[in-house]
Parts: structure tokens; C-alpha cells; sequence
């Protein structure tokens, strides 16, 4: 598998001979890394990899997933989400600002944990929707930085 493939959940359920739902679910509880593309996740080869390598075999050896974090598990992580909309003058403006925030959670370090971004340009409204999933640390440096941002663009 190369690290520049992205695969759909309907291409990974036929790998795996899986349902497409618990594919979905293994990306919503952060056990498959996912980027939403649209309305639909992509899971990049590499990903794919290393949950076959290591995250499915946990994960099907778990007869209830999530059970451990309901009835109390020490490694639990609370994860937080945000919608954001950004008042921009163009689309440039708009992919200049999801460019950035990519580039910032790229560069976040491990300790932030699982994160996620999607975006939406509302051409109608001139705002680029932003929805943040992850740690409540990560979710604070992007939402601190996007309040700078808006300081300076006021000035």
C-alpha cells in the first residue's frame, strides 16, 4: 500500500471484509485516523496501515468497543468539537485561512492527540465554516490563533 493512497470506507469494508458501519465507527472513536473530504472519510495508506498492523486486531478482540471508557479507564481523553465561521472577503482569502489551520495541526505536537478539521467556503455568507474535533489543548491553540487573526484583520 503507498502512503499516497486514500481510501474510501466502502474500499476499506471490502479489504478488511467488514461492515462499512464499523468502519465507520472505528473512525469516530479515533481507533482509524480519517480526513472528511466532503461528506466522506478518507483514510490515507499509511493510516490504513497502521491500524491493520495493530488497531483492528484491538479492536475486534473487544466484544463492546467503548465499554472500557463508560465503566472507567484512566487513558480515557476528553475530546471536544467546534464550529467556527470566519468572515472572509473571497475564496483566496478563505483557502488561505484552511491552508494555515492545516499547516498549524500539522505541526501540533503528539502530546494534542487526535485532531480533526473540515471546512466549508459559504460563498452567500463570504465565511469559511471550520469544525474542530479534538483534545480541548488543541482546540485552544487553533481557536486562539483564529481570534489573533481576527484582531489583526481589524486593525
Amino acid at each position: 500500500m503507498s502512503n499516497e493512497n486514500f481510501y474510501t470506507v466502502e474500499q476499506i469494508s471490502e479489504m478488511l471484509q467488514m461492515h462499512p458501519k464499523t468502519i465507520q465507527r472505528y473512525i469516530r472513536e479515533s481507533r482509524l485516523k480519517a480526513q472528511k473530504v466532503g461528506k466522506s472519510w478518507r483514510v490515507t495508506g499509511h493510516d490504513l496501515s497502521l491500524f491493520v498492523e495493530g488497531g483492528k486486531d484491538q479492536a475486534l478482540a473487544e466484544p463492546y468497543p467503548g465499554l472500557q471508557s463508560i465503566v472507567g479507564d484512566a487513558e480515557r481523553e476528553i475530546k471536544v468539537s467546534s464550529v467556527i465561521d470566519f468572515p472572509v472577503h473571497n475564496s483566496g482569502e478563505a483557502v488561505r485561512i484552511v491552508n494555515w489551520i492545516s499547516a498549524t495541526i500539522n505541526s501540533c505536537p503528539p502530546e494534542y492527540g487526535y485532531k480533526s478539521m473540515t471546512s466549508q467556503y459559504i460563498e452567500p455568507d463570504k465565511i469559511v465554516r471550520i469544525m474542530l474535533w479534538g483534545s480541548p489543548a488543541f482546540t485552544a491553540v487553533i481557536l486562539d490563533a483564529l481570534g489573533n487573526m481576527e484582531m489583526e484583520a481589524k486593525e
